[in-house]
């Protein structure tokens, strides 16, 4: 793996140089100088950082591929995308989706209440509003509100109950009629982790026969001239771009249907989200097999084409792709807390006057390893350690020389990977892969990365220093939560390869990279480990601006937050403290202060430089 696969999953957003990992946009700061001016001012646990310029580039990206796709098949609609909220609620997300997307009227999709409420609150002023899920006759009362409101806002409606209620809703108020778009449940499904989301067995969307009769309700109840929209989704993160091509024939030869029927008003199809990012490291196991400009040409050329071909002009077309958005906008740093081969190190050797005769020998063979005989060497440390493994069993060495013969064993393959880094052999790669080293991380897989977890999906995942030297131990990650689930083993078909550091002189850092996509929004408060605390980087042409400080909740507030009174939990501690007849009144007070300074802290842990 070059790089850390850098050019395979970064687009370009971040470089290596002196070492370092650094942003690859105007100043160029490197990572790891963000992180040490955070952390000077004591913050110690796993820290997020969000990038807007990575949001800009990524809606601009988007709106450019289609304007470009548009002008090259005469297309006349128009493109909109809006960002479904589900993808990211969190405020200084969705306050940087908004600012950075003000240009194109990029709007914000809704699926609960609460989202559509935070989407009227939010939505620049011309910019659109979708709202998709099951939703009640209160929700479609916002909907109502919002429209009246001024806001360009579309219901999709996912069954017939939910158009009854419109029109019941309707009826019941004089309130300005949303638009209403029709979620349709194609024969076609999509591809990877999310296929189910298409399909004749999706959870959303009404059939060919129900949609026959949305169209005779609408008509019933002089609410056809609102129908402007037909919707599809058939999957997150696409991995195949032929099921999106099945699905728009589908979709595009229903919309034509449905303007023949009468839908005079319809005008536009949101062909949903999907647009894949890429996650993985290696070549030989990339998420997507298409780019973003054969995405946005085959769903202009496509719609073109059937629109064309049944007389039909052509529809404005909207995309909901929130993952392509933010994804690559956040990053989470993760300090090493541990190793947890440190008990082979060299200063833990305990010789005797007289040790046997094979203890020598690795003695010896430790002593004079280089660059030409290494591999020999090897071979000679390994056959000792099995004899002398042996000899223990029968007793005839004891555990301090079996303790010596581990250490010097470990740290000859240790030296020999080093020697022989720029020209690995198959037999060494294996050494690497039983010889892992764990590195036990300050942070929650469960809380930052759920999706590795709970989907098996892979994030990237580098080191911010170090960058300039070859890391040749086979990685295991450790978090620190009491699960043994918390971790991203080494697997030799994605291997992940790290630095051999010392703790005790230096911090060593790790990059969790394209997180800002429903890692936070998903993130379980497994042992009580919250949101790390994160930052905005803002960067200029000769420095960079560190804002939106939002700090991990601490320890009472954590508590607080899943229903416990912080207030009445502190006073039992002083009260039993108070109480003790175990220490002096002045060890006391000083015990009471020093409560309360640990109770304010946040839960991650402390043992870092």
């Amino acid at each position: 793996m070059k790089n850390f696969g850098l050019d395979i999953w970064s687009n370009n957003n971040f470089i290596i140089e002196d070492g370092q990992l650094k942003l690859n946009y105007k100043s160029m700061p490197s990572l790891l100088q963000i992180i040490e001016e955070i952390r000077s001012n004591d913050s110690k646990g796993p820290i997020l950082l969000r990038f807007p310029h990575l949001i800009k580039k990524q809606i601009q990206t988007l709106y450019s591929h289609f304007d470009k796709a548009m002008e090259e098949n005469n297309y006349n609609g128009t493109f909109n995308a809006v960002f479904p909220l589900k993808v990211n609620q969190f405020p200084f997300a969705v306050e940087a989706v908004t600012a950075q997307g003000s240009k194109y009227n990029y709007g914000l999709e809704a699926g609960s209440k609460a989202e559509l409420i935070l989407a009227m609150s939010k939505t620049p002023s011309g910019a659109h509003i979708t709202v998709n899920g099951f939703k009640d006759k209160e929700m479609i009362s916002l909907g109502f509100i919002a429209a009246h409101s001024g806001h360009k806002i579309t219901i999709t409606i996912e069954g017939l109950g939910e158009l009854e209620t419109i029109i019941q809703v309707a009826r019941e108020c004089t309130l300005k009629v949303p638009n209403i778009g029709i979620r349709v449940r194609l024969h076609s499904a999509g591809s990877g982790i999310w296929a189910k989301s298409g399909g004749m067995d999706a959870k959303f969307g009404l059939t060919s026969t129900e949609i026959i009769e949305a169209v005779k309700l609408l008509n019933e109840e002089n609410l056809l001239q609102h129908l402007s929209m037909v919707h599809f989704h058939i999957g997150s993160q696409m991995s195949d771009i032929a099921p999106l091509k099945r699905a728009l024939r589908e979709a595009g030869n229903i919309y034509a249907e449905l303007k023949k029927m009468g839908a005079t008003s319809l005008s536009s199809i949101n062909i949903g989200g999907g647009l894949a990012v890429e996650y993985d490291q290696h070549i030989h196991s990339s998420t997507r097999n298409y780019s973003i400009d054969e995405f946005s040409s085959s769903v202009i050329f496509l719609l073109g084409e059937i629109m064309n071909a049944k007389n039909v002009p052509h529809p404005d077309i909207f995309t909901e792709s929130g993952r392509f958005i933010v994804a690559s906008h956040a990053v989470l740093i993760a300090p090493v807390l541990e190793l947890f081969t440190h008990d082979y190190q060299e200063q833990l050797l305990n010789f005797k006057k007289k040790n046997p005769p094979l203890l020598e020998e690795l003695i010896e063979l430790n002593k004079l390893l280089n660059n030409k005989n290494c591999i020999e060497y090897l071979h000679d440390a390994l056959d000792h350690m099995e004899s002398l493994l042996t000899l223990f069993d029968l007793g005839y060495i004891d555990l301090q020389d079996r303790s010596n013969a581990e250490i010097l064993v470990h740290n000859i393959i240790k030296k020999s990977l080093y020697l022989t880094s720029l020209n690995p052999t198959n037999e060494l790669e294996q050494l690497q892969v039983r010889l892992q080293e764990r590195y036990l991380i300050n942070a929650s897989i469960f809380q930052s990365l759920p999706d590795y977890w709970g989907l098996g999906q892979h994030f990237p995942i580098m080191p911010l220093h170090h960058l300039d030297s070859t890391p040749i131990r086979a990685a295991s990650l450790w978090d620190i939560t009491c699960d043994s689930d918390g971790e991203i083993g080494f697997k030799p078909e994605r291997p992940l390869y790290l630095h051999d550091v010392n703790l005790d002189e230096e911090d060593y850092f790790l990059g969790f990279f394209n997180v800002g996509a429903y890692q936070e929004t998903l993130g379980m408060s497994h042992n009580l480990f919250t949101h790390p605390s994160e930052y905005t980087v803002h960067i200029n042409d000769v420095n960079y601006e560190i804002k939106n400080e939002n700090q991990s909740k601490n320890i009472l507030d954590i508590l607080e937050s899943i229903g416990y009174n912080k207030d009445e939990i502190l006073n039992k501690l002083k009260l039993d403290l108070s109480n003790s007849q175990f220490i002096t009144e002045k060890e006391k007070n000083d015990t009471l202060s020093n409560l309360e300074m640990l109770v304010k802290q946040d839960g991650y842990l402390r043992t870092t430089l």
